[in-house]
């Protein structure tokens, strides 16, 4: 099951270096991730300041 970046996401893009993937981008104000890129890992949710990733 993929993440999903939350309303929380402050666009401050410490995810977008941490996905071994590539599978998150620069969304209409948020950050998303491309559920059929994700593997998973937890990197994202690791790194994120206000705990915006989270599991769908």
């Amino acid at each position: 099951m993929a993440y999903k970046i939350s309303e929380e996401c402050i666009s401050c893009g410490a995810c977008v270096d941490s996905c071994p993937v590539d599978a998150i981008s620069e969304g209409d104000g948020i950050y998303v991730i491309d559920p059929e890129t994700c593997i998973d890992c937890g990197a994202c949710a690791g790194v994120c300041p206000v705990d915006a990733p989270q599991e769908a």
